[in-house]
């Protein structure tokens, strides 16, 4: 199964190893899904690992996206304007996920639209991890 990992998931398995969105992270290195992103998503990740409030460590970061690189695939997709979003940003996610058939796995239900390709982390855990 494709899925597309919102960042709020990505700084949520860096800052706590063990809980769900870990969980997640770990069966996408592991081949149970197939991370979907583009070069938009991959920027978002390696500039909101870098954010100072975080203090991840620069070996901590490239360990824990060369996985995501090595077993994600990017893929280039059209943009899709007829859908409103409160917060651009957002965006992407959605766009990537539609055009890939993906499962949209996010910590922030209210930034996309209703759709049953957006779940939420503990949704997707519950479903296909547990």
């Amino acid at each position: 199964m494709n899925v597309v990992i919102d960042t709020n998931v990505l700084v949520s398995a860096m800052l706590s190893p063990g809980r769900k969105a870990y969980g997640i992270i770990q069966s996408v290195i592991f081949g149970d899904f197939q991370l979907i992103y583009d070069f938009r998503i991959m920027d978002e990740y390696v500039q909101m690992l870098h954010y100072g409030k975080f203090g991840f460590d620069e070996d901590d970061i490239a360990d824990f996206l060369s996985p995501i690189r090595e077993h994600g695939l990017q893929i280039a997709v059209p943009p899709m304007k007829d859908v409103a979003f409160s917060d651009e940003s957002d965006r992407k996610f959605f766009e990537v996920a539609k055009a890939s058939g993906a499962v949209l796995v996010t910590g922030n239900m209210k930034h996309f639209p209703k759709d049953p390709i957006v779940m939420s982390v503990s949704d997707f855990y519950e479903r296909f991890l547990n």
